[in-house]
């Protein structure tokens, strides 16, 4: 059987003909945004800085992560590989606090989202690029909280940020629990500041002593525009945002509402729709303007054509972001869970500059290239499930990628090209061509049913892959 969806870690290194030998490498991340959450597309929101990375660089259209929630998505970006395949193929989290539920500290100490953490042979980007390269991360890392889990236990340099998949902005708490940490320890040292200043600080400061020295791979996953993890309905309904930043936006005329049967229990004060827009509007923005004092670093320390620089969400947008023209949001299968917007700027690797890319690329692809943008040979044997995009940035070959498959519990997808098979339920699921619909509203399955027989089979394919791949902790048994 021909594994479509598999290579080994060998790297064709490419030759960048004005690139420093071995660039620098931003990487920033954000949490839940949607796919028309930018500036640049003009629905409202504010992002300048986002948009001049879209001028100064190439907008992908049609790229997406391995899982469309946060956990799974994260381990991939990092790996190269599908949660399948790394172990983490699902959320490490507790869910008794949304029901709010508040966790004494010794149960917590013994809870999975205490215990559980991405498998330790597992390898991530700061061990995939040369050694000399300074590494760290500011911000959520959501892989493990146990000292061996932690990002300067598995290769980065340096942390500062929380360790589970969200916190309160300003507490720093997980439904109560703090959450915050610098490298292997605990800290409450800037509790009350809002989180997204913290992430741009530490990044202010990595950036300004090792600007000139050695490259170096600097990850900024910040929380924003993630719901807030608190059990007060009236913070946990929206996203905490400064206010200067929430009056950049039209005043809303309620903010909350009485929910008599509140979701998760009992009558509730809860934000309302319109303004759940605008606080999440207004994170965006401000979260755009610490992605504008990097960028702006960059500049004066005269190293921005020298340095790669990757914007993405995580996952689909949820709470007020607009994924529009996707069909769904965070945690589907749909369009709107999986495919997100990206930004991807080096002019010194000849990436083009105010282009707009619509090549089928993914998440899976970051640990490739930045392999072959340092020149840095993977690991023989290593099973890496991306490939390596610049010959396709750079408009030289179409993507190598053709198809990519999704599961998330009992909803599954697959892509093949054009075609895309969603099953969300037995009776939400359908096959669609992404070239005439990518709202995913006509379902093809009675028209095109060779067709759909064929994504059927490149799936089943895939799972008999993924079930005989060497397994990984924390789910799988073994």
């Amino acid at each position: 059987m021909k594994h479509f969806f598999k290579c080994l870690a060998v790297i064709t290194f490419c030759t960048f003909s004005s690139a420093s030998e071995q660039p620098n490498i931003l990487l920033i991340v954000s949490d839940d945004q949607g796919y028309n959450d930018l500036g640049i597309l003009g629905n409202g929101i504010i992002t300048p800085n986002l948009d001049r990375l879209a001028k100064e660089g190439t907008r992908l259209t049609n790229f997406y992560v391995s899982w469309p929630a946060c956990t799974p998505s994260r381990a991939s970006l990092l790996t190269g590989r599908y949660p399948q395949r790394n172990g983490i193929y699902d959320m490490i989290r507790n869910e008794a606090p949304d029901y709010g539920y508040k966790y004494p500290p010794a149960e917590y100490e013994v809870s999975f989202e205490r215990i559980g953490g991405m498998d330790l042979r597992e390898r991530i980007i700061p061990t995939l690029i040369p050694d000399h390269y300074t590494s760290a991360i500011y911000g959520k890392w959501d892989l493990g909280t146990l000292k061996r889990f932690l990002p300067t236990s598995r290769g980065f340099d340096d942390f500062y940020g929380f360790v589970n998949t969200g916190i309160d902005f300003y507490t720093h708490e997980r439904y109560g629990v703090p959450s915050m940490y610098r490298n292997l320890e605990k800290t409450e040292a800037d509790k009350g500041t809002y989180a997204t200043y913290l992430f741009e600080r530490e990044a202010i400061r990595f950036l300004e002593e090792n600007a000139g020295l050695e490259p170096f791979f600097l990850y900024v996953p910040f929380n924003a525009p993630h719901n807030s993890s608190a059990l007060e309905p009236r913070i946990r309904t929206s996203v905490q945002a400064p206010e200067e930043y929430k009056a950049m936006y039209p005043a809303v005329e309620t903010e909350f509402r009485t929910v008599e049967e509140y979701r998760y229990g009992g009558s509730a004060e809860v934000v309302t729709p319109e303004a759940r827009e605008r606080d999440y509007r207004a994170s965006v923005t401000c979260m755009d303007a610490s992605i504008g004092k990097m960028l702006d670093l960059l500049d004066r320390k005269g190293i921005a054509d020298d340095t790669i620089v990757v914007f993405f969400s995580d996952n689909g947008g949820s709470g007020g972001a607009d994924n529009s023209p996707l069909k769904g949001r965070k945690a589907q299968m749909w369009e709107g869970g999986v495919r997100v917007p990206c930004l991807v700027r080096w002019t010194g690797g000849e990436v083009p500059a105010g282009t707009v890319n619509d090549a089928f690329l993914s998440s899976l692809e970051l640990v490739p290239s930045f392999a072959a943008a340092s020149h840095h040979e993977l690991p023989n044997g290593l099973v890496i499930d991306g490939y390596n995009w610049w010959p396709t940035l750079r408009g030289e070959k179409p993507s190598p990628r053709s198809r990519m498959f999704w599961k998330r519990r009992d909803q599954h997808a697959a892509r093949i090209e054009d075609w895309k098979w969603t099953v969300m339920s037995e009776r939400q699921q359908g096959l669609f061509n992404l070239a005439a619909d990518v709202g995913e509203t006509n379902d093809l399955s009675e028209s095109h049913p060779e067709k759909l027989k064929e994504l059927q089979q490149a799936y089943k394919d895939w799972l008999t892959e993924m079930e005989k791949a060497e397994p990984r902790g924390p789910f799988r048994d073994f």
